[in-house]
């Protein structure tokens, strides 16, 4: 779309901007616009007022710019056969003497991803580098004799073929419980990070004095070392598993320290999912909601935890009707954008009998993610010599390719566009048949919309082609049809405030 000319919506008139937008202020992205405070005193009409103000981040937006983004789950596991593992596995087991990482850089990349997330540890507690925190590493097998480093290999493969950097680290830890670490009831007291260890050799420029339990110390070390030796990462991966311990055994996570090193350490990383920048959309099917909120009611839990006030897999996360349900357990509006993981196999980790998911599967899968203001997370494992399967490669080259035939030229490209106070036309210069409809809200202004309507004009009058609630960063139609007109235009039906449309591309796809 020309953004020499942009849009805005009040109520649901919509007005030229022929100048541009202002300039946001230039701390932003330090200020608080990311949450604002909800209290019991709010008004439904204040909660939408509210709900309008609230910005992302800068690392935010680059996050949502992805679109798609990989998970790579290896480990242990990969060899025992387990999805989770039990901290007791004899690190030997791991042996990936085939491992290539620029080979699932290339394959990656191949298939249209930005960036991968690496299981650095997951809830067995095995780590893919060399720490000094825990003999539970790859420099405890035989394989490249006690001197591998999958971290390493993994960070400089991804840079090198232009590919982003994420990182994966469990809060649970089944060897660290079965050490008595994990677990242990330990109070929280300060500590010092990092713990520097016996002939440790570092000569740290700044210590960290956090409040943590035995545990979470121990987590915080990790991420020094990895957030320090690794080179600059991109997004820090948490879940909130607690593993396969006694019910009676609750380890309660530092999220205050955890988020509080993780932010200087790498102050351009997206912490995801237990984690303020991005959240889980509560699936693992990679499919977010039809309308889905970047702006949902947030508490705060367990020493700083972002959480939901509704519960994760509530069919409604922030309309106006769920702001004023979720507002007695509210602490804060927050941008919260949603991220759909999902794997190709049908286990997270590799197993020899199970076949990736259909290119039409995959397909489906990027409409209800990418399609619907989220971000796509799909998960290929390595297999055991080390390698994504070749069957796998093959398949991320054809969703790739899929999705290329999908939203191939848009016609809106260099066509003339007018903005009237009745919405945004686009003429195409001869009629077009359009199947495809792609638009976007400048999220730099917050998400807006709540109702468009999208209309070709045929026989003299404009026709109702297809219809929308939430846009967002990216929402993509597909109609039951093609239609063939030479004028479309977009109308914003309901909105929360000022609606920037920064896209409406329209498309015929290929088959």
């Amino acid at each position: 779309m020309d953004l020499s000319r942009r849009v805005f919506v009040t109520s649901a008139a919509v007005v030229a901007v022929t100048a541009g937008l202002p300039a946001l202020p230039a701390t932003a992205a330090d200020t608080d616009l990311s949450r604002i405070p909800v209290g019991s005193g709010d008004t439904p009409a204040d909660l939408v007022r509210k709900a309008s103000r609230v910005r992302p981040t800068v690392r935010q937006i680059a996050w949502q710019r992805l679109e798609r983004t990989a998970f790579l789950h290896f480990g242990v596991n990969t060899f025992t056969g387990l999805e989770w593992g039990t901290g007791d596995e004899d690190p030997n087991v791991f042996q990936p003497t085939g491992l290539d990482t620029d080979q699932w850089a290339q394959a990656l990349r191949d298939g249209g991803f930005r960036l991968a997330i690496l299981t650095v540890k997951h809830h067995d507690g095995f780590v893919l580098y060399p720490s000094r925190y825990t003999d539970h590493t790859v420099a405890s097998s035989s394989w490249q004799s006690g001197h591998g480093d999958v971290l390493r290999s993994f960070a400089d493969s991804m840079r090198r073929h232009g590919l982003k950097v994420g990182v994966y680290i469990s809060p649970a830890d089944e060897n660290q419980y079965l050490h008595g670490v994990y677990a242990n009831g330990s109070a929280r007291t300060t500590h010092t990070i990092p713990t520097l260890t016996e002939g440790d050799g570092r000569t740290p420029g700044r210590l960290f004095a956090l409040d943590a339990t035995d545990y979470g110390a121990h987590m915080l070390n990790t991420l020094y070392e990895v957030l320090t030796e690794y080179g600059p990462v991109d997004e820090v991966w948490f879940d909130g598993a607690q593993g396969h311990i006694p019910p009676d055994k609750v380890e309660n996570y530092d999220w205050d320290s955890w988020y509080t090193l993780v932010r200087t350490l790498a102050p351009d990383a997206s912490i995801a999912v237990t984690g303020p920048d991005v959240r889980w959309v509560g699936n693992e099917g990679g499919l977010a909601r039809e309308d889905e909120w970047s702006v949902i009611p947030v508490k705060e839990n367990q020493y700083g935890r972002t959480d939901w006030a509704l519960s994760y897999d509530t069919a409604d996360e922030g309309s106006r009707a769920a702001l004023v349900v979720a507002q007695p357990r509210t602490d804060y509006l927050q941008w919260w954008p949603a991220e759909c993981d999902v794997s190709i196999r049908d286990g997270w980790f590799y197993h020899a009998d199970q076949q990736p998911k259909s290119v039409d599967e995959l397909t489906e899968i990027y409409f209800g993610s990418v399609g619907r203001n989220a971000v796509l997370l799909l998960n290929v494992p390595p297999d055991t010599d080390g390698l994504l399967h070749a069957t796998d490669v093959v398949r991320l080259r054809e969703f790739r390719e899929r999705v290329d035939r999908e939203l191939p030229e848009d016609f809106t490209s260099g066509a003339r566009k007018t903005v009237t106070s009745g919405g945004v036309t686009v003429d195409l210069g001869q009629e077009r048949e359009v199947d495809r409809v792609r638009l976007a809200e400048d999220i730099r202004y917050g998400q807006q919309a709540e109702g468009v309507v999208v209309e070709a004009y045929s026989a003299g009058a404009w026709a109702e082609v297809v219809t929308a609630g939430t846009v967002g960063a990216s929402r993509i139609l597909r109609l039951a049809e093609p239609v063939m007109a030479r004028r479309w235009r977009v109308r914003v039906t309901a909105a929360r405030g000022a609606v920037r449309i920064s896209e409406f591309g329209l498309y015929r796809s290929r088959g």
